[in-house]
């Protein structure tokens, strides 16, 4: 909103205001975003948690879990709405509204944001323990991934909405062909050349597995105090990078990654989640004054696939989020191994103490301040890793 305003005002006055300039430079409108939302979030911190406690919406807390978390009964969640208005406020202010790919960022974040909310809503309003149930929750987080990914197959390698929809006609026309343009193929990082086609329904099966498979996995993960949220900030910003990366020509080439015109506007979206996540930090740390719940969990992790998809950083994705992906796939194991044991010998067995891994680790005697240290530790060194794969290759 704010580069339109300048664009409208250098215009009207361009001797006068050609220092406004300054707003069309995206790095420069990136540090704005982060800053906002950052603001945005300290300031409104104490209201929102005000709230949230007169409305009674304090975490429960189960009884055969940790014995230390006990303590934290009735503490405030559903504090993602802090980080979502935040970025939302922000992002508007300060992208290019006629950014296609922003805008596809912030529908997939605000309508997985929607079902977390929901879900939160029935646990700790209504006091229904199972919340919106797993088929439904899992139906409209398929659906916003489908329809993501069908709207992104087609816009990776065309530069307006109008050539996408023109690209799709083609396609109904064609027989529904499979094939796709080599921009939208699977990127294997520290390699030159090596890509693998995917083709149209491989690209919407790829999509839609990345986006809620973040979002569930980083919903996994926010079980102690400032232990997603992080993460979310590192990854997201490394993202960022990458998105600037591909976004413009003259680095992407010399990079050796696909241009994706238009990408690059997706920083300012990064940036805004940063300063959002780091204010959401001042009070989700230890000992927390708010949690994130669904509503922040799952909105964030969608977020962050969805970039991960157009920037074609799928796998890079998975070795920076690698908390996220071993988050995940304990919970998937312990359940897996628990049904099986139980189905061949009468008794379920655990692979670990507890699942999800986080909580395996409290159960070996960590400290809860130590576990979100060193989970936080290993995802800034796997941003690194991931983020050297810009030039290793």
């Amino acid at each position: 909103m704010l580069l339109s305003l300048s664009q409208w005002l250098m215009q009207m006055e361009p001797e006068r205001l050609g220092f406004l300039r300054v707003f069309q430079y995206l790095t420069f409108r990136a540090v704005l975003a982060a800053m906002t939302s950052l603001l945005i979030g300290l300031a409104f911190g104490p209201w929102v948690i005000r709230r949230l406690t007169e409305m009674k919406i304090g975490q429960p807390i189960r009884a055969y879990g940790v014995q230390t978390h006990l303590g934290k009964r009735g503490t405030p969640t559903m504090g993602g709405v802090l980080v979502l208005i935040g970025i939302g406020v922000s992002t508007l202010l300060w992208f290019d509204w006629s950014n296609r790919f922003v805008w596809v960022v912030m529908l997939v974040t605000f309508g997985f944001g929607t079902i977390g909310w929901i879900d939160d809503w029935r646990k700790v309003v209504r006091k229904d323990p199972e919340g919106m149930r797993s088929r439904e929750k899992f139906l409209w987080q398929t659906l916003i991934g489908v329809v993501a990914a069908l709207y992104l197959a087609f816009s990776v390698s065309e530069t307006s909405n109008l050539r996408v929809f023109e690209l799709f006609l083609r396609w109904v026309e064609s027989g529904f062909s499979n094939a796709l343009p080599p921009r939208a193929d699977l990127i294997v990082p520290f390699f030159k050349t090596v890509s693998y086609p995917l083709g149209l329904f491989g690209f919407i099966g790829l999509t839609w597995f990345v986006i809620v498979g973040a979002s569930n996995a980083v919903n996994f993960t926010d079980g102690l105090d400032g232990l997603a949220i992080m993460p979310v900030v590192m990854v997201g910003s490394a993202l960022g990078v990458f998105a600037y990366v591909t976004g413009n020509a003259v680095f992407s080439r010399y990079l050796l990654l696909p241009h994706i015109p238009g990408a690059g506007e997706l920083l300012v979206f990064c940036a805004a989640m940063a300063g959002a996540g780091l204010a959401f930090l001042w009070f989700n740390a230890n000992p927390a004054q708010v949690f994130m719940g669904d509503v922040g969990a799952l909105s964030l992790g969608g977020a962050l696939g969805t970039i991960a998809v157009i920037t074609r950083q799928e796998i890079v994705l998975g070795i920076m989020g690698g908390i996220f992906v071993a988050e995940a796939l304990s919970v998937m194991l312990q359940v897996g191994w628990f049904k099986f044991t139980k189905r061949r010998t009468g008794v379920g067995r655990r692979i670990f103490l507890m699942a999800p891994l986080h909580h395996h680790f409290e159960k070996k005697g960590w400290a809860e301040t130590q576990v979100v240290v060193r989970f936080w530790i290993i995802t800034m060194l796997l941003c690194l890793i991931g983020l050297a794969s810009l030039k290793l290759r």
